[in-house]
């Protein structure tokens, strides 16, 4: 194996591990999570918060491995991701992180905290345009077929 061989193989090694090692932050921010509040009564409002909170977390933990090493906080194009939850939405972590939010700001029983929404989803919404961008430039004709068969 030449030395390219060699760091694409690192590159990839290293990628893997970032995925472990954000996986481990957010179980343990999840843990604690809802540890801090294990002595507050379940009332519908945390009911509804902690709904919301697992299965997007959950599917935000599988959204980050299927993404792969196309994960990247800048927009890349560096593959067209098309199975699993980005056969249905285009922008699952964005989405799935807009409903953690809320789920967080029930849990907490702090619906103001709602709020932050009006901020997170702008944001969201514009990063997934630039990165739309990004990909109808590199996949073309692919992409723009994805794009019409998912949402967001």
């Amino acid at each position: 194996m030449d030395e390219s061989g060699k760091a694409t193989e690192r590159s990839r090694a290293g990628s893997a591990f970032s995925r472990w090692i954000r996986l481990a932050i957010v179980c343990c921010g999840a843990i604690l999570l809802f540890w801090i509040r294990r002595d507050r009564p379940w009332n519908p409002m945390r009911i509804t918060g902690a709904c919301l909170i697992l299965p997007s977390l959950a599917l935000w933990i599988v959204a980050q491995f299927q993404l792969g090493d196309s994960f990247s906080v800048r927009p890349e194009a560096r593959a067209l991701v098309t199975h699993g939850i980005y056969s249905r939405i285009r922008n699952p972590i964005y989405v799935l992180s807009a409903v953690f939010i809320a789920g967080v700001a029930l849990f907490f029983e702090r619906p103001v905290f709602l709020l932050i929404l009006l901020v997170v989803v702008p944001m969201q919404i514009l990063r997934a345009r630039k990165e739309a961008q990004v990909l109808e430039e590199k996949f073309g004709d692919a992409y723009r077929e994805y794009r019409r068969k998912t949402w967001f």
